[in-house]
């Protein structure tokens, strides 16, 4: 694969109007995205309401979810999300801002990288490859930790990769420099991963490529002193005010997480084949011929190829390492898109010089058929009986439904004919625009998409519920309507993921009760509140099967009831 001098920029060089471009489109298409849903249960609501009770307590150390403390995390992301609250309000593309801000970042990042190994169209084609894949695109604007901890990850490395690339000096410390940091930054936003994991990609290229020569100077000392400026403070403080962290944190949430199926996580180690096939749409097509090229001449030419060596081992590693857990996630895999995303980028950027249309093709191919399933599928959804058992909800939907078939099979039966007829930026120009439009169609649609949210009954609750009174949820825990309400709740027979082993037993017997002593406080002059899914009112072992059991019902949604014991 050519470095970037082989690739002569022909124009002059425009950082600032490039960045700014990717910066604008990549920003408003997932800010209008942010601003669309409430809140998804559970893990949006889960970390903004965390960064609540940071802001409601005074205390940004020990995490609390549901005023119950909540030792799973490290707190960067409800960190940002507190401050992003404080600054902007309490709105939900407020609590998305920080999982914007990083996916705009890994974009830029991508461009950088790319720009800098292979050239500017190949970094401009890399970032947008990135920043349109579907499972990047979801995760640049859905508050989970994910992104987050890409994007630091992916600096770190990237950090990496450009440093051994520089001389002695103060170009190449600064980036080294940045690596600690970004390496800190990702243990802060998920733990020991944060640094374990760049760790093992860089020493796993430096052992196989034999590219120890490059790694000095490393900066070790004033690095390590800076990492440990920035992750070690939290960590200190948390375990000395609170002595059970240390063996919960890094035993139960690392350790077992890893080794065992204690999350009830487990998946089978192929799990991630179509994680990768479907977040990588559209472009996971033209992997298999950008893999190829940039490993052209194989192990023999591997110190000439070792930069593309480097994001191949990056992905690779990534993906395995992943598998192997015996917790797994769809978004696990994100840290692999942005070498993915260079590597496709490098390659479409050679097809555009050399004049290659013919070789994307296969790719186009790939593209057409998928955009052809997804058409169908959404057809089939808003059509079909029973895929969407709400009638009014399909109705609502059937619009939006016709809409995104409509533009996926118009796009994948565009995108190869401008390939054939005017050439690369044609083809890849479609494929960009039918994912652009099937972006602001489904986000306009949003809102219908989501039924299982309490947010209205949450405002409701908001206003009408005393200080005094006493909220329960019934046989599940709500994020959504703790965050919104700005409330902690009781549980009836139920406790979820909150770690009551933290609660002192009075605290644990107060908030977490049976259906026995509901029955009991529902009787007495207490005023009662309930939030309850309708599936749950319908079990036959519910107390809702009790004619003596009365409930008011105060607010509904399609999923849920606000009921009380008074009228």
């Amino acid at each position: 694969m050519r470095n970037h001098d082989d690739f002569a920029e022909t124009a002059p060089v425009r950082w600032r109007g490039d960045l700014l471009l990717l910066t604008l489109f990549f920003g408003v298409l997932t800010l209008f995205a942010a601003g669309r849903l409430p809140l998804k249960n559970p893990d949006e609501p889960r970390y903004a309401g965390i960064a609540r009770e940071m802001i409601a307590t005074g205390d940004w150390v020990t995490p609390r979810l549901n005023d119950t403390r909540y030792f799973e995390k490290p707190p960067l992301v409800p960190w940002l999300v507190a401050l992003s609250r404080l600054a902007f309000g309490p709105g939900d593309a407020a609590a998305r801002l920080p999982s914007v801000v990083f996916g705009v970042g890994g974009v830029l990042l991508v461009y950088a990288l790319g720009r800098r190994l292979f050239g500017r169209e190949a970094g401009l084609a890399a970032a947008f490859v990135l920043g349109t894949s579907l499972l990047y695109f979801a995760l640049s604007w859905l508050l989970l930790l994910d992104m987050v901890l890409s994007v630091t990850l992916s600096a770190a490395l990237i950090c990496f990769l450009l440093g051994v690339r520089e001389p002695p000096g103060p170009r190449r410390r600064g980036l080294f420099l940045g690596l600690y940091v970004s390496a800190a930054l990702a243990t802060l936003a998920k733990g020991l991963i944060g640094f374990l994991l760049p760790g093992a990609i860089m020493a796993l290229w430096l052992l196989v490529l034999n590219q120890w020569h490059r790694l000095r100077p490393l900066y070790l000392p004033s690095g390590c002193a800076l990492f440990l400026l920035v992750a070690a403070p939290w960590h200190v403080l948390v375990a000395q005010r609170n002595p059970e962290w240390a063996a919960f944190y890094f035993g139960h949430e690392h350790w077992a997480r890893f080794t065992t199926t204690v999350h009830g996580r487990a998946e089978p180690f192929w799990f991630f084949v179509p994680v990768l096939v479907v977040g990588l749409f559209p472009w996971i097509g033209f992997l298999p011929s950008a893999v190829r090229t940039a490993l052209a001449g194989g192990w023999a030419r591997r110190k000439e190829n070792a930069d593309a060596w480097f994001l191949v081992l990056w992905a690779a590693f990534v993906f395995l390492f992943f598998s192997r857990s015996q917790s797994k996630l769809i978004p696990y895999l994100l840290p692999a898109f942005p070498p993915l995303a260079v590597l496709i980028g490098a390659w479409l950027a050679r097809c555009w010089s050399d004049g290659g249309a013919a070789r994307l093709r296969p790719g186009l191919g790939v593209f057409s058929f998928g955009c052809g399933l997804l058409g169908i599928a959404f057809l089939a959804a808003v059509f079909r009986p029973g895929i969407v058992r709400d009638a009014e909800q399909m109705a609502a939907l059937r619009p939006f439904g016709v809409a995104l078939a409509a533009v996926l099979l118009l796009g994948g039966v565009a995108a190869p004919w401008a390939a054939k007829m005017r050439g690369v930026v044609a083809g890849v120009g479609t494929v960009l625009a039918t994912m652009a439009g099937f972006f602001l169609v489904a986000m306009t649609a949003g809102p219908g998409w989501q039924r299982a949210s309490t947010r209205d009954l949450a405002l409701v609750a908001r206003e009408r519920i005393a200080p005094e009174d006493r909220v329960y949820h019934y046989w599940g825990f709500f994020h959504d309507f703790v965050y919104y309400a700005e409330r902690p709740v009781g549980l009836v027979s139920y406790t979820d993921e909150l770690e009551v082993q933290f609660l002192d037993p009075a605290e644990k017997a107060r908030r977490f009760i049976d259906d026995a002593e509901l029955r009991r406080q529902w009787a007495g002059p207490g005023r009662i509140w309930l939030v309850v899914r309708k599936r749950a009112q319908a079990a036959p072992e519910s107390v809702f099967a009790d004619p003596a059991f009365r409930p008011h019902v105060i607010a509904e949604s399609r999923t849920h009831q606000l009921v009380s014991n008074r009228p």
